[in-house]
């Protein structure tokens, strides 16, 4: 057994398992997020909050690339982004501010999870913001917060406006920045910013296109948000396992891919 790899065992040794497990899972989800090429070098963070009474999370180390990010390398951290345990790796305390502010006043918000992608960015710099020109989009009508650009977020003045915009919402469109999507788990955040990420896509390609687009109607686009987020009860069929078979095909991969995101 190599030393990296001895150091990540013993180390699992020491923690609960409900920690080890939060951890292949978010590392899980920061090898995903470079799979499918969501990242912006060593910047962004995706944050899961640890369970107990400390307020306590894991981030990715300050440096790393995403498909660096291991179980054992994740750095658990406080709310205010400082670490809690010994770690030969740094964090970027004013990366965590937006996430600080989220996990603080979102119960629910076990996993925050933000992006610069470029389809993103793009629609973050569109005055009517995320369209609901396709099934894809229609899961956030109504269900996605405004937050304008203050600068890069260094300032901790700005999180109660980042909070207030994104309210209740499981996602936010920074503006002239980026996306962020919440999550009871970092498998639901991912998965609600993979489709976040597709729909922007799909938004930059149509107005590409330089045709009048086409949106079906508010009812419709109400029903389709309803049924894709699981808050619908009036269809004749009901898909309740969609979000969980989708997770277990992308732990599949991940395990094909890079299966040293366990260590």
């Amino acid at each position: 057994m190599s030393a990296p790899a001895l150091r990540a065992d013993q180390a699992a040794k020491t923690m609960s398992d409900e920690e080890l497990r939060l951890r292949r899972e978010l590392a899980a989800v920061y090898r995903l997020v470079a799979h499918y090429r969501m990242t912006d070098l060593i910047f962004t963070h995706i944050s899961a909050r640890l369970p107990g009474p400390e307020h306590h999370f894991l981030i990715n180390p300050y440096g790393m690339l995403f498909e660096e990010i291991t179980a054992s390398n994740l750095v658990k951290i406080d709310l205010t982004g400082r670490p809690v345990e010994d770690s030969p790796y740094p964090v970027n305390p004013a990366g965590f501010v937006i996430h600080s502010a989220i996990h603080a006043a979102r119960p629910d918000a076990h996993c925050v999870l933000h992006t610069h992608t470029k389809a993103g960015c793009a629609v973050a710099a569109q005055e009517h913001g995320l369209l609901p020109l396709n099934q894809i989009s229609m899961e956030f009508y109504g269900r996605l917060g405004y937050h304008a650009y203050e600068g890069v977020a260094l300032n901790l003045a700005e999180q109660q406006r980042l909070v207030a915009d994104l309210a209740g919402h499981p996602a936010m469109i920074l503006r002239n920045h980026g996306l962020l999507t919440v999550g009871q788990t970092p498998a639901q955040a991912f998965l609600r910013m993979y489709y976040l990420d597709k729909a922007c896509e799909i938004q930059t390609t149509a107005t590409a296109g330089g045709t009048k687009l086409v949106t079906p109607h508010a009812d419709v686009c109400e029903l389709t948000a309803r049924q894709l987020s699981g808050e619908d009860a009036g269809s004749d069929l009901q898909d309740d396992q969609a979000h969980d078979l989708a997770w277990a095909a992308l732990l599949r991969l991940v395990e094909r891919i890079a299966p040293d995101y366990r260590d």
